[in-house]
């Protein structure tokens, strides 16, 4: 299952960095994963600080 990024995100930026398929990019408010490019492999979640990254 894929994984989404809560509003608690703080848009640091440390999961697009952690993301092997580069499927994080930053939005409007927070930086958002793109659910057909996810590929479940948990590496953001491990990234995040603010514990933002929840499976979708």
């Amino acid at each position: 299952m894929p994984y989404k990024i809560t509003d608690d995100c703080t848009s640091c930026g440390a999961c697009a960095s952690e993301c092997p398929v580069e499927a994080i990019k930053e939005g409007k408010n927070k930086y958002v994963i793109n659910q057909d490019e996810c590929t479940d492999c948990g590496s953001c979640v491990d990234a995040c600080p603010a514990d933002a990254i929840v499976e979708a």
